[in-house]
């Protein structure tokens, strides 16, 4: 028999998640980003709940490639670009948009002389300081893509680096607004944090990512309890042993943490090795959350590569087989991470390969009452 652990990834969230952004940013166009295998909820199981974005967002040639063979006729966007001038004919046969952030890139498409018309997203580099080009050489990168054979529209793109942070947008914003004044083209500025909190950066288009799987992109998922976004991946198991534990007792690799009281713990099947964070907290006062028969409890001692332990204090009646939510409806994956020294985002894309994974097509569960409970020491 297969371990009981598994995911499910929530079409119908994915597709709410898309009209929250909608109402933020009603009057922009929406580049659904999909970037690291939808950020490890897989592109064809994300496809069907985001058909309705104006465009995919990605970095990986062939996963632009695979929404086409799912039958995406709309924009595709590179957002780190291409990397060689032989990429430029898949770039046309394709159908694909790409980021142009560097010198290196004009060079190659002057070399590949596209037959065009080749739509580009010229970067700006307004403080973020990964891609771009700088603000006092913007515009004559700009005059020269524009003068390029068979390159089409430009649209001028940045990224904010502080949108859910206290140093917010404004600098980058004027830096933006300044450079690329008077220069036709639509814009592209928003990420999810400016999709949610800047609306003065909803442009022509925006470029929502992780809002789209219902996790927040300040980490803090009180910043999104209110806006109507649904977690689009839950991971599940169950409880494989329960043990009795006396004072002084103590509990998984390390011994990290000992019982003060008798307690009953649960053996949990999922481990590190199933992309469950391997620093996630098992003692001291903020110990990561887990709903044990839809009651939240937490961990107790350190995660091991295929298992991990809980206090069932809180659930008396918890047994070998109760099931067990790891993040999803009724525990933010926010939380999980913030207890685990991390963000949504890593343990989104750090779920294991060994994972079954199902697709759930009808409307999103109710999350169940979760009871909070003060962490064992």
């Amino acid at each position: 028999m297969p371990r009981p652990i598994h995911a499910v990834i929530h079409q119908p969230a994915l597709a709410n998640n898309l009209e929250v952004v909608r109402r933020h940013a009603p009057a922009s166009r929406v580049w659904a980003v999909v970037k690291a295998n939808a950020y490890g909820h897989g592109i064809r199981r994300a496809f069907a709940g985001l058909r309705a974005a104006d465009g995919f967002g990605l970095l990986d040639l062939n996963e632009a490639v695979l929404l086409r063979e799912l039958g995406w006729q709309g924009p595709i966007l590179l957002l780190e670009g291409f990397f060689q001038p032989q990429d430029v004919p898949l770039l046309e046969e394709y159908r694909l948009t790409t980021a142009i952030h560097n010198e290196e890139q004009l060079r190659m498409l002057e070399v590949a002389r596209p037959k065009g018309p080749l739509a580009i997203q010229l970067k700006l580099n307004t403080g973020m300081n990964r891609l771009g080009f700088a603000p006092d050489q913007y515009r004559t990168a700009w005059e020269r893509a524009r003068t390029l054979s068979g390159v089409g529209s430009i649209v001028h793109m940045t990224h904010f680096s502080d949108a859910d942070g206290e140093r917010g947008i404004a600098h980058q914003l004027e830096v933006f607004d300044t450079t690329t004044a008077n220069l036709p083209g639509e814009a592209s500025l928003s990420n999810s944090a400016a999709t949610l909190w800047h609306p003065a950066a909803h442009r022509a288009w925006v470029r929502p990512g992780i809002v789209l799987y219902g996790a927040s992109p300040s980490g803090r998922h009180v910043d999104i309890a209110d806006t109507g976004l649904m977690p689009a991946m839950s991971l599940h198991s169950e409880l494989i042993a329960v043990q009795e534990l006396r004072p002084g007792d103590t509990v998984g690799y390390g011994s990290l943490f000992t019982a003060d009281r008798p307690m009953r713990i649960g053996v949990v099947a999922c481990g590190y090795a199933d992309g469950y964070p391997r620093h996630a907290a098992g003692w001291g006062d903020r110990p990561a959350p887990v709903l044990v028969d839809g009651v939240r409890t937490h961990l107790v001692g350190r995660v091991s590569m295929d298992m991990l332990c809980v206090d069932l204090t809180p659930c008396p009646k918890a047994r070998v087989g109760s099931p067990v939510t790891l993040w999803g409806h009724g525990l933010p994956i926010d939380d999980v991470a913030a207890a685990s020294g991390t963000v949504g985002y890593e343990l989104m894309c750090a779920l294991a390969p060994r994972v079954p994974v199902t697709v759930a097509t009808l409307t999103v569960p109710d999350a169940p009452n979760v009871a909070e409970t003060a962490p064992a020491k």
